[in-house]
């Protein structure tokens, strides 16, 4: 097998932590994942805001073949109140990211988001033109175009409501089972009209793994085959607890009040990938709670 030692930034998060067990444990690469704000067992410390940080992993020694930024700020409302900070944690972090893989001959691949787009006509393919519509977004696009230009051998994956097994329960999906199992008492105000197409992490880091085997750069969607509201997506995880103390309450979005822009009609088609890999399963939402005897 080839020689690949992949950082990966933000291993304490969803697509990081999948990606990390993955790569290392499935497919035998020699990973080293890192941590920021949440330390986790295996992990190393390392912050891409302060790189002579003294405690940071000695990246010198590991000599990534691949760096992994899977670290961001991704509270969109926060975003879009704290933009200084959006922009310190998206955007710069990732410059920082860029000059290590500069001095390493490293490839980049870097997590963005379906965000990039507007949300008027989704679900998107690659060729679609971006058209970012809050803070987060912008800076996630920003981010993807300095990864972008860097290097034509730097990989970019768009990926959007990402569920799955993950340390802290924090993804939507994770976080309704949790509830369902403990039967929490809660409302949701959840909106109808907006869509999206949730993407299993571990699916991400099966596609990753191809990607990375064959050389493979540019941008890749990467999607499964569910194109759901929140309204939907919650129902078909809570309709699994027969027994349940959580209701949902359908609202457009522009009841909720929230402070950042969403995008409406978005959602990723993989057609990209899916025209190199066509024989590559992705699973769906039930799947997932199947697997987890739901």
């Amino acid at each position: 097998m080839k020689d690949y030692r992949i950082l990966i930034i933000g291993a304490s998060g969803l697509v990081g932590g999948n990606c990390l067990h993955y790569l290392q444990f499935q497919e035998g690469f020699e990973v080293a994942g890192t941590y920021f704000s949440f330390a986790a067992e295996g992990l190393y410390f390392y912050d891409t805001l302060n790189p002579g940080n003294k405690d940071n992993f000695d990246i010198d020694s590991f000599k990534p073949t691949h760096i992994l930024h899977a670290g961001a700020l991704t509270h969109v409302d926060y975003c879009e109140t704290h933009p200084e900070e959006s922009e310190l944690k998206t955007v710069h972090s990732t410059r920082n990211i860029l000059k290590l893989a500069d001095k390493f001959g490293s490839r980049i691949i870097y997590i963005s988001t379906d965000y990039v787009f507007d949300g008027k006509s989704g679900p998107y393919d690659e060729k679609a033109e971006v058209n970012p519509i809050s803070v987060y977004a912008r800076h996630k696009l920003e981010a993807e175009m300095l990864v972008r230009n860097q290097s034509g051998d730097n990989l970019v994956l768009r990926v959007t409501n990402v569920y799955g097994d993950e340390i802290r329960n924090k993804n939507f999906v994770a976080r309704l089972i949790e509830m369902g199992q403990n039967h929490e008492k809660a409302i949701l105000n959840l909106p109808v009209d907006q869509f999206a197409t949730p993407v299993n992490a571990l699916d991400i880091a099966k596609a990753l793994h191809l990607l990375i085997k064959d050389n493979k750069s540019g941008v890749y969607n990467i999607a499964s085959t569910d194109y759901l509201n929140r309204v939907q997506l919650a129902q078909k995880v809570l309709n699994r607890f027969p027994i349940n103390d959580v209701i949902i309450n359908a609202k457009e979005t522009s009841e909720l009040n929230q402070s950042a822009p969403r995008p409406l009609q978005g959602g990723l088609k993989s057609l990209k990938f899916l025209s190199d890999y066509p024989y590559f399963y992705f699973s769906s939402v039930d799947e997932y709670l199947y697997s987890k005897n739901l």
